[in-house]
């Protein structure tokens, strides 16, 4: 456990977003490990048939790791107020909604499955494997809530070394299970979907032994589940999916934009597979340090420091602002060996458009820097609504500059949508958090900052 309310808070965001960042290095280097050995053994029509489908699992990642990460700010709010009993009632109360929320969404996506992949215009060559792959990574969501709810609350009281040693081990068993799946038993790509849904079971399991072991705080019994008050439940259930649709309404408009991808033929569905790969690489820091300010903003608020979270929140600015530079670098050095390196393929037509996108649209990834900053720093002092409302600035510009610049600039209007969106929704976050700071100021001068 890591007490965030007190010591140097730069240094602070630093250790704890450290191992955050190396577990989601090892989740993304998983995901490009998965590109290569889908493409090496079955091939570009196995990739594009994975790529056509990928945002959808990454829509139902984000939401749920979303919602999990709005039940632990709760979490996190009581432990900085040191409410040992609030943070077992949180955390019982993040279990039974998320699991509630799991089956029914679950549920609903696979009954409408076929409509879902016809609206995302997926190519009927690959239309069989598409499908099949999804439906198990789907399905597999019901283990990832759980998985999810469990790292997102050992986050919150302040460990982030047990979420990094989890994610090693989910992305072993995955990269174990796709050779000997794909490699051994020759299962087509539904060996993909099943080896990851089996890491992610096998993980949990042993993620869950591992904290009741470790945090007595974690060890529940029935009466913390009777306990949780329909205040905090709705509380958490508000705070869950502002933070779900926060990131939905993110993954919904990469979906609206993947289908005009689908419709530009397979060289640019793997292009645009392979390009948001390394991009969510790239920017795996923001995500760190976002997650970090989540918990840091939502442990000094329960304590009511508020000065710290301010200066928290500039230690923020600085650390991701200063990784822009080395994205840079790295892009216009070296992109294109990395698209080939990751997929394997010769192919010139889709080598380019991933390299371009790269290029053009890391130029503004300072916005992204300080959209990561300021949504989580928001969501951890209690604010719901001006994130979600940036989201929905970021899924409304997705969706019209989709059905406008991609039928007239083909590939180039895709790597225009979202630098474009960038410049809109970051609006609304600024102006919250400068409203937030007049706030603070006059609650520092009347003397109300513990």
């Amino acid at each position: 456990m890591k007490d965030m309310t007190k010591g140097s808070p730069a240094k602070l965001i630093l250790a704890f977003a450290i191992p955050i960042l190396i577990g989601s290095l090892l989740q993304k280097t998983y995901s490009i490990a998965d590109t290569r050995i889908v493409g090496t053994y079955l091939g570009d029509r196995a990739l594009a048939a994975v790529g056509a489908t990928t945002v959808l699992s990454s829509l139902f990642n984000g939401f749920f790791t979303g919602i999990a990460n709005g039940f632990s700010i709760m979490t996190a709010q009581k432990f900085g107020a040191k409410d040992k009993k609030g943070v077992k009632t949180s955390f019982a109360g993040a279990l039974l909604l998320g699991m509630i929320l799991a089956v029914v969404l679950v549920g609903i996506t696979l009954l409408c499955m076929n409509p879902i992949l016809h609206f995302m215009k997926v190519p009927e060559e690959f239309y069989q494997d598409a499908s099949g792959y999804i439906r198990i990574v789907i399905a597999g969501m019901l283990i990832t809530m759980i998985y999810d709810v469990l790292l997102a609350s050992a986050r919150a009281i302040g460990d982030s070394v047990t979420p990094l040693l989890t994610l090693t081990l989910s992305v072993l068993l995955n990269i174990l299970g796709d050779i000997i799946l794909l490699g051994y038993f020759h299962t087509g790509v539904w060996g993909a979907a099943a080896a990851t849904v089996l890491a992610q079971a096998i993980t949990s399991v042993i993620c869950a032994i591992y904290m009741l072991q470790k945090y007595d705080i974690f060890r529940l019994v029935p009466a913390d589940f009777r306990e949780c008050s329909g205040a905090m439940m709705r509380s958490m259930l508000a705070t869950g999916l502002s933070m779900g649709f926060m990131n939905s309404l993110i993954g919904i408009g990469s979906l609206i934009l993947q289908t005009a991808v689908n419709g530009l033929g397979a060289s640019y569905i793997v292009a645009q597979s392979v390009a948001r790969k390394i991009t969510e690489v790239l920017m795996a820091v923001f995500v760190a340090v976002g997650n970090t300010m989540a918990v840091y903003c939502g442990q000094n608020y329960g304590a009511e420091k508020y000065s710290r979270i301010r200066k928290g929140i500039h230690a923020g600015y600085m650390i991701t602002c200063s990784w822009c530079i080395v994205v840079l670098l790295i892009v216009y050095t070296s992109a294109a060996l990395l698209v080939q390196l990751i997929t394997g393929s010769e192919d010139p037509i889709m080598i380019d458009a991933a390299t371009k996108y790269l290029r053009f649209d890391s130029i503004l990834y300072v916005l992204v820097a300080v959209i990561f900053v300021l949504r989580n720093s928001l969501q951890g002092i209690g604010d719901r609504i001006t994130p979600l409302v940036s989201s929905g600035i970021e899924m409304a510009g997705k969706v019209i500059l989709t059905y406008t610049l991609v039928p007239a600039f083909l590939y180039d209007g895709v790597i225009w949508v979202e630098p474009i969106v960038w410049i809109v929704m970051i609006l609304p976050l600024i102006r919250s958090m400068r409203e937030w700071n007049r706030r603070i100021d006059r609650k520092i001068r009347l003397g109300k900052e513990k």
